[in-house]
């Protein structure tokens, strides 16, 4: 039985890819017991960058600690099995357009005839209602819908929307909104007995963690939001190129920046580092840490001379990283060494707070993976156990919900589920 929080609780994971599986793994760290349904070639992340047949990083990655069960959910018999699953679950996450779910059998009206407190996890691309909810879409989609993608205007050298950031972020976020929305509607049917629909879409957190850009507020939006929009609609009247608009317009944020020498990057003599000093305390200990005068506090990078931004840059370069980490460190500077994310499997920091775990798979041997993002002192989380190999428990879950071993036969024979290893 699982320690966290979670435990005694049974997932139905009907998702694939990113966001879905992501927020069913967290609820597996968290202690649920996710049962993940594939079809019988395995979900499309299994397919991507195999290392070993039915087996990839990316689908190890997000799909820790579930069982697989492969039932083929286009024929009868794969339906009757999953909604006999239903039956023991608590939870069903799924994430498809509105048709496939329906097509399937497993849409939420359908699934909560087979029980009636059921929680039904709906995230789609776009939502359910509105001109866009027929359209499929994955975090590219998203990104460039919501306005992500052009967040922070970047172009490719051809003159292309180029993705930036994070890999997949509306995908991310999506799926801790699963989680936490599954875990928000267990606590509402612990105190009224009922379960629910839960709607959530890579639009919406796509939308959520571009915060301020996103909110409208008239009073401060009159220069900045106004002047862009009415910018847009004259560039789009004269048919300026979408990558001369972006330059043009990233030419112009980047003048009127704010932060200054303040929030940045800086290359050092063996590697590079960033400062991250949002407050006027911590903007005073980095210019006491550099020897700069007084006059640069406030100031944005319009307003420092691009003699001053130059010298600070070659002050820089004068120390290695670790050199000026030591600096920061004795005043108290927000900053860090400018890591790659291959070198943090062994880095002290992560080990010390025991952010990775160590897992052991099936098919593939020993893994390292970054370990449950939260630590609890009465009921804590953990991984347990890595992602299953593709119809690993097929059989077991057949058997327990009575199926007789020549009826799973005959369905294995027919298409209707696969057995896979150990099946």
């Amino acid at each position: 039985m699982a320690s966290g929080p979670l435990a005694g609780i049974r997932v139905l994971d009907l998702t694939q890819v990113i966001a879905g599986p992501l927020g069913c793994m967290l609820l597996s760290d968290l202690g649920a017991e996710v049962i993940k349904v594939e079809p019988p070639e395995g979900e499309p992340w299994r397919l991507t960058g195999q290392f070993f047949p039915d087996e990839s990083k990316a689908y190890q990655s997000l799909n820790r600690g579930k069982q697989s069960v492969v039932l083929n959910l286009a024929r009868p018999e794969g339906q009757e099995a999953v909604h006999r699953l239903a039956r023991t679950c608590d939870v069903v996450v799924i994430n498809s357009r509105p048709d496939v779910a329906k097509r399937l059998g497993v849409d939420y009206e359908t699934l909560k005839a087979q029980r009636d407190d059921i929680i039904y996890l709906d995230s789609t691309a776009f939502g359910r209602k509105g001109p866009w909810a027929h359209r499929p879409g994955y975090d590219i989609v998203a990104q460039a819908a919501s306005g992500l993608l052009m967040h922070r205007l970047w172009l490719d050298d051809r003159g292309f929307p180029a993705l930036s950031g994070p890999a997949a972020p509306a995908d991310f976020t999506t799926g801790y909104a699963i989680a936490l929305g599954v875990c928000a509607a267990l606590h509402h049917r612990s105190t009224t007995g009922r379960g629910q629909l839960v709607e959530t879409s890579l639009l919406t957190n796509a939308l959520m963690i571009q915060g301020s850009a996103f909110m409208g507020v008239p009073v401060a939006d009159a220069e900045r939001r106004s002047s862009f929009l009415s910018d847009l609609e004259r560039a789009r009247a004269k048919g300026e190129p979408f990558d001369s608009f972006v330059r043009r317009r990233r030419s112009m944020s980047e003048a009127v920046i704010g932060f200054g020498i303040y929030y940045r990057g800086y290359k050092t003599k063996d590697g590079a580092l960033t400062v991250g000093c949002l407050s006027p305390a911590t903007r005073e200990r980095m210019r006491a840490a550099l020897g700069i005068d007084d006059p640069l506090e406030g100031s944005s990078a319009k307003s420092v001379p691009g003699e001053a931004i130059a010298a600070i840059e070659a002050m820089f370069e004068e120390r290695t990283t670790d050199e000026w980490m030591e600096v920061f460190d004795a005043h108290a500077v927000p900053a860090s060494p400018v890591w790659f994310v291959e070198e943090l499997l062994e880095n002290p920091q992560v080990l010390a707070n025991d952010y990775v775990v160590d897992l052991e798979h099936d098919l593939t041997g020993p893994q390292r993976m970054a370990a449950p993002p939260w630590q609890m002192s009465d009921s804590p989380p953990a991984a347990q156990g890595a992602s299953p190999p593709l119809g690993r428990d097929t059989r077991k879950w057949l058997t327990g919900l009575g199926y007789s071993e020549a009826e799973i036969e005959s369905m294995a024979k027919s298409g209707a589920i696969r057995l896979g290893f150990a099946g």
